[in-house]
């Protein structure tokens, strides 16, 4: 997921260089290759333990990643209009159109049924609420930027729908995240902040906004082109299109800078609890959640044409690239350690009574 989102801010980043795309297109590729090379040991884990399968979509922990997979191939959509598309026919446009359309399928039914799922069979607390239990409905969140990326390229005949479907779907995501984070917000009020090593899933928080911010200004600066004059709403009076994009580009300013105080609030804990912190998983959140907040900066930018806020997109993206590392090399070096990725020590390790070989799971 981090990885994709990388490749997604290399390709949209402002002030490029000679040889960005081609970094861009090996994160692309890299970002493929770990979906398929997941993705089969995933499938190979359920098949050689097929109650887990059942089990991990309710887990308090464990299920809540399951809307990460969608996010990911969200991410990878961005990425095959970003380095694909301009290299192919029109056939690979219409492919998206219809890979657009099956993606927000899955995600409604994902959305919604997992969070029925956790209200049926899980009770949760509040004092151990975290930004991660926004992910069920995060792969909403990645609509409206993808569907902002898309269109460009899509005849005006399916254009049209993907800009409502993209506003509609990402308004429905950020309403419930909202409510995600009040419950996340509490949670930092009457009880402690999280262990020093789940810390960074605190920056989990950063993303809702950042996307939402994104997806406002990315379509809304398109609503010209989209609605081409013509009659909206039923309004004859003034141009319905224009007044979209100031109200677009308006909205998105008006969250970007909710996302970048729970960024401050985040990278704060961080630091306070640098020195009792192990790798987890949870690392990962320095670099996608943060990806968001970067989109948004770079379609601020674009939208208000400031040389001064591109320049801070250019250090945000470096600042991503540079964690994308740190996060690579400690992952590796955990595993290494067994510390990550090894029996009793994963998101899996409270399954009690449900045997993984040897091991208790």
């Amino acid at each position: 997921m981090s990885t994709g989102a990388l490749a997604v801010v290399l390709g949209q980043t402002p002030n490029t260089f000679t040889g960005l795309q081609t970094i861009g297109k090996i994160f692309f590729i890299l970002a493929l290759v770990l979906f398929v090379a997941f993705t089969a040991i995933i499938i190979t884990r359920f098949i050689l333990v097929p109650q887990k399968f059942l089990a991990s979509l309710h887990h308090p922990v464990e299920s809540l990643f399951f809307g990460s997979y969608w996010v990911t191939i969200s991410l990878l959509l961005n990425c095959i209009q970003l380095y694909g598309v301009p290299n192919t026919g029109p056939w690979l446009v219409k492919a998206l159109e219809i890979l657009f359309w099956m993606y927000v399928a899955a995600v409604l039914i994902v959305g919604i049924g997992q969070y029925y799922v956790l209200f049926q069979l899980e009770r949760l607390k509040v004092n151990n609420a975290m930004p991660a239990w926004i992910f069920p409905i995060y792969p909403l969140l990645v609509i409206g930027p993808l569907a902002g990326t898309i269109i460009p390229s899509q005849p005006h005949t399916a254009a049209v729908p993907i800009w409502l479907a993209g506003v509609m779907l990402q308004g429905m995501g950020w309403c419930v995240a909202l409510m995600m984070y009040a419950i996340y917000t509490q949670r930092l009020m009457v009880s402690a902040l999280p262990d020093p090593s789940t810390r960074p899933g605190m920056y989990v928080s950063v993303g809702p906004a950042g996307y939402t911010a994104a997806a406002l200004i990315s379509l809304g600066r398109q609503a010209p082109a989209v609605f081409e004059r013509k009659q909206f709403f039923g309004i004859t009076s003034l141009l319905v299109e224009d007044v979209i994009k100031v109200l677009g580009i308006m909205a998105g300013l008006f969250l970007l800078l909710f996302s970048f105080w729970f960024f401050c609030v985040s990278t704060v804990s961080v630091i306070a609890g640098a020195k009792q912190m192990s790798f987890t998983l949870n690392w990962w959140a320095f670099v996608f959640p943060n990806a968001g907040m970067t989109l948004a900066t770079i379609q601020a930018g674009g939208a208000l044409s400031s040389a001064g806020i591109n320049g801070l997109c250019s250090a945000l993206t470096i600042a991503l690239v540079i964690m994308w590392f740190f996060t690579a090399i400690a992952h590796i070096l955990a595993v290494r350690k067994g510390q990550v990725m090894w029996p009793g020590k994963d998101e899996d390790k409270t399954m009690n009574g449900i045997r993984w070989g040897a091991h208790a799971a």
